[in-house]
């Protein structure tokens, strides 16, 4: 019973981790990636079959099997990865007209370009 319990709790999990994956795509500021990893773990402990329809989306599925097979980060995609977030938040700092905002982008920004360097590459 517990386990079956811990298996739902994942799968719903796994789920809000896809949702949250999906509108990150959408959203400048809202990270994809991470979600999508969350999801993965997720669906691998509770749902093979949503594991395979994760790993075979488009534009992410490719990405995801080369984390789950290294858990590392593609030395290719690094400086994309880093012009997205610079250009994201970027954009967010200029349609945001508080000074204090703006700084906690800034702040925010250069924890997670930080949080990315620091990730094993492969």
């Amino acid at each position: 019973m517990r386990q079956n319990l811990i298996k739902y709790l994942l799968f719903v999990i796994a789920c809000f981790a896809t949702l949250l994956g999906l509108l990150g795509v959408i959203l400048p500021l809202l990270p994809a990636t991470p979600f999508f990893i969350l999801a993965l773990f997720g669906f691998s402990k509770s749902s093979p079959r949503f594991q395979q329809w994760l790993l075979n989306l488009p534009g992410i599925g490719d990405d995801l099997k080369h984390w789950q097979a290294h858990k590392k980060i593609n030395k290719q995609r690094k400086p994309a990865i880093y012009l997205s977030i610079v250009v994201s938040f970027l954009i967010s700092i200029l349609l945001i007209g508080q000074t204090t905002l703006q700084l906690m982008l800034v702040v925010l920004m250069l924890i997670l370009l930080f949080c990315m360097k620091k990730l094993p590459e492969s």
